[in-house]
């Protein structure tokens, strides 16, 4: 299937172009704000070939998809119109959950962004200190200094690369919000502030702040300039808005900024700083320990980014950073033993190849293909990444090992640890990564085990033969038909799950298995089930019929509804939706079909309730390979 296609099916599933609020992307992961978060189909975008795993939070559907994200963004950018068809956020009650997430959404939305150019520039500092250890360069030559300036540059007008970001997340004016960071960190205005004696304003006191290579001040202060630049833009008559409204946000802004929120963010700073090399001068080593063992479940939810403000504050103010960073190294390599182990163990080639590519992956510092691919989904290869996580992350702690560029930790990066004062540095960190590889594969070789579809569900091995099974009944009356005549390649193609599909007669759609209502998105055009064997089946109501908003379909159940099959789950309107021009086509799918194997029982002419499809678990193979 092509990118194209991939990205079609992605739009399709996360409720279509009008229900994205926002949509960006890191090194692995497309990000959507959704305007309705229900609308995102899990079960139906982890089918679509591509995607690595999908992680739904309280304000943000992550798609994991690998190396490949910028590619599938672009593609997802085209099919949608870009920011033009962005939607409006659906206003909810207030809730803490959703609070702590738009806190999350709006950290990642800011400092993503800026995580390239900070990592160039640490790791382009930290070849400057090597080739000044291993005398290549006298650091003392203007050709080290000249040098020297460019990734200085990054981090002594961070707070102007922030400015933007959180100006680009809010929706603000970003040159008007960069003009007003950038008085922070201004020749005229720093000279003036940290003279003898100081300065003042109107007989306020400057208060004397060294501003560059911080992020809350200008954060604070783009955040005030939203709210001042909103208010007269809604008050200030046409004609003169052009000039008065930022007029008014610099007589407001730039005076609170300087007076207020950049001393306040200054020390919102500093205690973050504070906090984390607290809590590292207490725990020491064990703190890391434990932060790299429990990476894997931090990094699936995304709370990971939760640590990206207090290291870059951190390495802002002490030039190098002990803890998340260090603990990362443990945990990325971890990863990539733990998947190679998995790919020389494993008989499945599918899983082969995921854990090969994402083992790799991960060497270089990329983890996301090698956790969702991998680690989540077996607890075999989570027990060995956690065994190589806490074994390096001993060592390196108990070493005292520092990063001095904010990257993610890995192969290519490995020259974030070099110390031009002390060279043990590096050569542990070395070590300490030697170990989580060893540690990780060695783990995994000893205790892995498979089965036929290549996914242990448990620790025990697994062994017997076709326990499961379940009889689909047809869902709608009607004349059945072939899943490749379907004029949607994302079905006919079968890349969500084997089955078929049916021309309806009536728009009257019954449960086709006993189970309970996983998924039924606001469009009401499509319902998922788990059986009460573990099928889980897709009915999707028509072609494209998202489109329609949910008009023609009436729903008689909601989602965690437990349903009988037979059960009066959906009313379509037949007529309306052929009206509209869409295809009244259903594709019955069993969106889990790697795991079984799907025999179609119906055939022509069917009515509701008739047998459709046998579903029979696969043939699984014990410890020794024998089925």
């Amino acid at each position: 299937m092509t990118t194209q296609e991939s990205a079609k099916a992605i739009l399709e599933h996360v409720g279509g172009a009008g229900n994205i609020s926002n949509l960006h992307h890191c090194s692995t992961r497309l990000r959507f704000s959704l305007a309705d978060d229900s609308q995102a189909d899990e079960a139906a975008l982890k089918a679509v070939p591509g995607v690595i795993g999908v992680v739904k939070g309280a304000s943000q559907t992550q798609v994991i998809v690998g190396s490949g994200v910028a590619e599938m963004y672009a593609a997802i950018e085209k099919l949608r119109g870009g920011n033009q068809a962005e939607a409006p956020t659906e206003k909810r009650p207030f809730s803490w959950k959703r609070f702590g997430g738009t806190i999350m959404d709006f950290v990642v939305s800011v400092f993503t962004p800026i995580i390239p150019a900070i990592a160039g520039a640490g790791i382009f500092k930290s070849l400057l200190v090597l080739a000044s250890a291993m005398g290549w360069m006298d650091a003392a030559s203007d050709n080290f200094k000249l040098l020297s300036a460019i990734p200085d540059a990054v981090f002594g007008f961070l707070p102007l690369l922030v400015a933007y970001t959180s100006a680009k997340k809010l929706n603000v004016n970003r040159p008007l919000a960069l003009g007003l960071v950038g008085v922070l960190v201004f020749p005229a205005f720093t000279a003036l502030s940290s003279q003898e004696g100081g300065v003042a304003l109107f007989g306020l006191p400057v208060p004397v702040v060294a501003y560059n290579a911080q992020v809350f001040p200008a954060i604070l202060a783009v955040l005030l300039l939203s709210v001042v630049e909103r208010f007269f833009t809604k008050i200030t008559w046409g004609p003169i808005r052009t000039f008065f409204v930022p007029l008014m946000c610099l007589i407001i802004v730039a005076p609170a900024t300087i007076f207020l929120l950049g001393p306040l963010g200054s020390w919102l700073g500093t205690l973050l700083t504070g906090a984390m090399t607290g809590l590292y001068d207490t725990l020491g080593w064990v703190a890391i320990m434990l932060l790299a063992g429990v990476l894997p479940l931090i990094i699936s939810v995304g709370m990971h980014k939760a640590f990206i403000p207090p290291t870059i504050a951190t390495m802002a103010a002490t030039g190098k950073d002990s803890f998340y960073l260090v603990a990362s190294l443990a945990h990325n390599l971890s990863e990539a033993g733990s998947s190679l182990g998995v790919a020389l163990r494993t008989k499945s080639p599918a899983l082969r190849a995921t854990a090969l590519s994402g083992g790799i992956s991960a060497l270089f510092g990329i983890t996301e293909p090698a956790l969702y691919g991998v680690t989540l989904q077996n607890r075999r290869a989570l027990i060995a990444v956690v065994s190589g996580s806490m074994s390096a992350g001993a060592y390196v702690g108990l070493t005292q090992v520092s990063a001095f560029a904010t990257v993610s930790p890995g192969l290519a990066s490995i020259s974030m640890f070099i110390d031009a004062a002390n060279p043990w540095n590096l050569l542990n960190a070395v070590i300490g990564l030697v170990i989580a590889v060893a540690v990780s594969f060695t783990v995994s070789m000893l205790i892995w085990r498979d089965d036929a579809s290549g996914s242990v569900r448990a620790l025990g091995d697994v062994t017997g033969s076709a326990v499961a099974s379940a009889n689909l009944r047809s869902p709608l009356s009607g004349e059945v038909i072939a899943l490749s005549e379907v004029n949607d390649p994302v079905f006919s193609s079968g890349i969500l799950g084997a089955g078929v599909a049916i021309r309806p007669t009536d728009g009257l759609v019954r449960a086709p298995i006993s189970g309970v209502v996983t998924a039924l998105l606001n469009s009401k055009h499509a319902i998922g089930i788990r059986g009460d064997d573990g099928v889980e089946v897709l009915v999707h109501i028509g072609i494209d019929t998202v489109q329609l908003a949910g008009g023609p379909f009436t729903t008689h159940v909601a989602v965690n509804d437990r349903v009988e099959a037979g059960q009066l789950v959906i009313e379509a309107d037949l007529a309306a939706i052929t009206a509209a021009g869409f295809d009244t086509v259903t594709p019955v799918l069993v969106v889990n079909s790697a795991d079984y194997t799907v025999e179609i029982a119906g055939s022509g002419t069917i009515t509701a309730g008739d047998a459709l499809m046998n579903v029979n678990e696969k043939i699984k193979e014990n410890a020794n390979g024998t089925a």
